[in-house]
């Protein structure tokens, strides 16, 4: 994430930087509204549809409205979604990587530290509702091409609401939370690990940037090994389903939990369904940590400067 300009100095008392609340809303609201949300409902299509193939999930999206499919849940729920998670996530990471660099801790496992601790703040501070409203788009539109009349949005979330109040409506917070946390730590510990590659490999000296190219470089390396999560997307995607209708089988868990919905998925679709939708979730986690990590930096660099 983007830290403080000025060097770390192990011990030197560091200045909260504000900033980092702005910069990450307008930073996470470009990603979502470009590449973002297509890639987040074909990921999610194939995550509760595991049945489908990647060329399947595409057909179905196109088939809820073309384009305008594969932005389904964008407004407002993933704009919400995206300009307060985004500055939770920036704000908390950059303060936990930058705390733990003035420590003395190196580069990598800062990284890994900060994405963690942003990753767990933003899903319990925002992820959990909106994700949940996502979903209920995206359940809607599924429904209407099935020839089914879904209720509206509003309509499913009174009903969660007056059936399970507030734990009703975060239902699958906790998967959401360890997803977040095993994401952006895997993100940001993997990014900065690749910096500290490309520095080491080019004899670039500490305290000297990377070029754009070598720092969105390191992010690729970081978003797509960050996907080695997916199962954990894949129970959070069917807890939140269950919550949104009836069990239409008897297998599934009545009162679905973390273990009890990933243990569901592996006896009906065995590892390959835990993996459903992780071409699509590569792909977003790229896109994610470029936008997060590089172009975070890059701006915050900028801001800098012109200070």
């Amino acid at each position: 994430m983007a830290i403080d300009a000025a060097p770390v100095v192990p011990g030197q008392k560091r200045q909260i930087n504000w900033s980092n609340i702005a910069l990450g809303g307008i930073m996470n609201m470009f990603e979502v509204t470009t590449l973002g949300q297509p890639l987040e409902v074909v990921k999610t299509q194939m995550a509760s549809q595991r049945g489908d193939t990647m060329g399947t999930a595409l057909s179905k999206v196109w088939g809820r409205g073309g384009v305008l499919g594969f932005y389904q849940g964008l407004i407002p729920w993933a704009w919400i979604e995206a300009s307060t998670k985004g500055a939770v996530l920036l704000f908390a990471a950059a303060e936990i990587e930058g705390a733990a660099m003035t420590a003395g801790i190196g580069p990598a496992t800062a990284g890994l530290l900060g994405g963690m601790g942003g990753g767990v703040a933003q899903a319990y501070a925002t992820v959990g509702f909106c994700t949940c409203m996502k979903t209920a788009e995206i359940t809607r539109s599924k429904m209407a091409v099935n020839g089914q009349n879904p209720p509206s949005t509003w309509k499913l979330f009174g009903d969660m609401w007056k059936k399970d109040g507030i734990r009703g409506i975060n239902k699958g917070v906790n998967a959401v939370a360890l997803r977040q946390m095993t994401n952006w730590g895997s993100r940001m510990g993997f990014a900065r690990l690749a910096e500290q590659s490309i520095r080491n490999a080019r004899g670039i000296p500490e305290g000297k940037k990377l070029d754009t190219l070598d720092r969105i470089a390191a992010s690729t390396f970081g978003g797509a090994l960050g996907c080695w999560n997916q199962p954990i997307e894949v129970v959070r995607v069917e807890m939140q389903s269950m919550a949104k209708a009836a069990p239409t089988d008897a297998a599934r868990p009545a009162k679905p939990t973390i273990a009890n919905t990933l243990a569901y998925i592996y006896r009906e679709n065995g590892i390959k369904g835990l993996y459903r939708g992780v071409t699509p979730r590569i792909g977003l986690g790229i896109w994610q940590t470029v936008c997060m990590v590089s172009f975070a930096d890059i701006v915050k660099d900028w801001l800098n400067a012109k200070k």
